[in-house]
């Protein structure tokens, strides 16, 4: 679909959530470390909404409270304490957060508050043991630049990442405290961006902000995107969790998409004066001997039924595709799947199927009264569950007579979204009262721009001339995880040339991640071993990728016995000329019919037996000697 999306009206937002790599949580003294070991122990919660100061009651952390789950805590003696499992107060935020924080927003012009101030923001889906997470406003009114032109930034704070989820049992909801506390920042644009593409690039100049401070963690699930999109008479849509920079022009597109094709599907339920028939009718007796496995299965429950809404003027419409793979129909059972925990919906769009006959079909349409243009929506499961999935089903289909509804949306790795919750109101906030306001003097703020670290094009003009990269990979290098070992690298082996370390850094472990090898076991202490022993003489440049993928293997081997082990350990000189030797007169004949023409073939076999053992260039050379003396 070609899409003008000036005519349109699209405006998107972007909300960007990095962790920062400090030393100690926000609120708490313990190490922002994720543990992949067992927990020391568990507690079990119920969360309940409380009323604003306004008396008004957040209808997204409502929704939440009506599932009624159970959230079960992980936590470890040694780096999790009684902050976060809510048996203490907070303690003062790190002052070490903070800076960074300020720093961010200098580099993005921001104007920095002169009082911080820690606000509580109602979030009771679980991820937080207190039922809110804390929140610190440090700066509005800024700016980036990007090549479709300027974004403005509304607001950076700093906050507690949530909880790290485990597992969802349905009942309830599995969360390790480890992640709960390490400081983050959210920084917040203005609807400026105006196309797929900007929305990419905003977010990428952000990122290689955050990057340039040095002090944010890296790999995934450290920083997430959360976009707002909106068209000209759709509706506000957020997008949470868009984890890769590169699926959010996909997310946006697929959002655009949506809302087009909703805001049409209105416009044909209008035209045939569609309605949502309150009325929820039990038509279990027409399935009592299907044979859809799924309706079979759950009139086995307790309690089970069979439950239908006639949706009239529907019928083509429910079926109909909004999104790539995804339709109307998927709407509403996202709806029932969030709202009331069952497993989907059938629809009359799409039957006879799954079991269920064109006899059945036709009898349920005669059951509800269905006309021609009308369609019908079923739930097999609990009568509870039911009733509530039918419910939402028809909540959803009267937003469909309206348009596109303001929600919270889910982003999925298609670059589809799904339903998640309402928008949240604005009586989520509130003052917290446990931190006493921060003020931030004028002498703190003149020290960091005094410091403040280079901007990424500056660093990759400097990485060109200081250290003869090409602009490609002195582009990536700015945007690596080890750009900062990359310069240590350098300046301790200074005999080893800058492009070989870079690409090793950039391409190298990237490309034996591809081959399946487990790259995070690879520390920056075995990056200094493998370019020490490079310096040294002891391996070859050629056994870099061998010597990486044994680290991987074996990450609690040293360099030596990797080398020992993978049989890497450089040969001498004179080895090097008694291998070469033998390998020319092994293909003596070849020499004398091919003379120097036999280099290529002779430098393959002499490769197979010295690749890892002895640098190119060297048995380069030295063939090239032998060779001649037998010419």
């Amino acid at each position: 679909m070609e899409i003008d999306y000036n005519k349109i009206g699209l405006k998107v937002g972007l909300e960007i959530h990095q962790q920062l790599n400090t030393k100690r949580k926000l609120f708490c003294h313990c190490p922002t470390v994720i543990r992949d070991d067992e927990p020391d122990g568990e507690i079990v919660r119920v969360l309940r909404p409380s009323q604003s100061e306004m008396g008004e009651v957040d209808r997204a952390a409502l929704l939440e409270a009506k599932k009624g789950k159970k959230f079960i805590y992980q936590y470890y003696k040694d780096t999790t304490c009684l902050v976060e499992l809510d048996e203490e107060p907070p303690h003062l935020p790190s002052e070490e957060a903070i800076e960074v924080a300020l720093e961010v927003a200098l580099m993005m012009n921001m104007k920095v508050v002169d009082e911080v101030h820690t606000m509580r923001k109602i979030v009771i889906d679980g991820s937080n043991t207190s039922g809110f997470q804390r929140t610190m406003f440090i700066a509005k009114d800024g700016y980036i630049d990007t090549e479709f032109g300027k974004v403005r930034i509304t607001s950076l704070c700093l906050e507690e990442d949530a909880a790290r989820k485990i597992e969802d049992r349905g009942d309830c909801v599995v969360y390790n405290l480890d992640r709960l506390g390490i400081p983050l920042v959210e920084i917040s644009t203005e609807p400026d961006i105006t196309s797929p593409k900007m929305g990419r690039e905003a977010a990428k100049r952000i990122g290689e902000i955050l990057r340039a401070t040095g002090k944010v963690k890296r790999g995934l699930g450290t920083i997430r995107q959360d976009i707002n999109i909106s068209i000209k008479d759709g509706a506000r849509i957020e997008v949470k969790g868009v984890q890769n920079l590169d699926l959010i022009e996909k997310v946006i597109e697929n959002e655009v998409i949506r809302q087009i094709n909703l805001l049409k599907i209105r416009d044909e339920l209008k035209e045939r004066n569609a309605e949502v028939v309150d009325e929820v009718f039990d038509v279990t007796e027409i399935f009592k001997d299907t044979k859809s496995k799924v309706i079979r299965n759950a009139l086995k429950k307790k309690n089970g039924k069979v439950k239908a809404v006639l949706l009239k003027g529907f019928a083509g419409l429910v079926g109909r595709e909004i999104q790539p793979g995804r339709r109307l129909g998927t709407e509403f059972s996202d709806r029932a799947k969030v709202i009331a925990g069952v497993g989907g919906i059938f629809h009359t769009d799409e039957l006879p199927k799954y079991g269920i006959s064109e006899e059945e079909v036709k009898k349920l349409r005669e059951f509800v009264n269905a006309g021609e243009n009308d369609a019908v929506i079923i739930v097999a499961d609990e009568e509870e569950k039911v009733d509530k999935a039918l419910e939402a089903v028809k909540e959803r289909a009267r937003e469909a007579l309206i348009g596109v509804p303001e929600e919270t949306r889910k982003a999925l790795e298609d670059g589809n979204t799904s339903y998640l919750r309402p928008l949240p109101g604005a009586a989520r906030m509130y003052p917290e009262t446990d931190i006493p306001p921060i003020k931030i003097s004028k002498e703190l703020i003149e020290k960091i721009k005094n410091n403040l670290p280079e901007m990424p094009e500056e660093k990759a003009e400097r990485f060109m001339k200081e250290y003869g990269l090409n602009e490609e990979l002195a582009k990536q290098m700015v945007l690596s995880y080890y750009v900062d070992l990359f310069e240590k690298l350098c300046e301790e082996f200074k005999s080893i040339k800058p492009t070989l370390i870079a690409t090793t850094l950039e391409g190298t472990l990237k490309e034996i991640r591809r081959e399946g090898y487990d790259i995070s076991k690879i520390t920056e202490e075995h990056l200094r071993e493998t370019f020490k022993a490079l310096s040294e003489g002891k391996m070859s440049k050629e056994a870099i990728i061998e010597v990486l993928k044994g680290f991987c293997e074996f990450p609690d081997k040293n360099i030596d016995e990797i080398l020992e082990m993978k049989g890497l350990k450089s040969l001498s000189k004179e080895e090097v000329e008694e291998i070469i030797e033998n390998i020319i007169k092994e293909n003596i004949e070849v020499v004398k019919s091919k003379g120097m023409g036999a280099v290529g073939m002779l430098m393959g076999r002499c490769m197979a037996v010295l690749r890892g053992k002895a640098d190119g260039k060297l048995v380069n050379t030295i063939l090239r000697e032998k060779l001649s003396e037998y010419l």
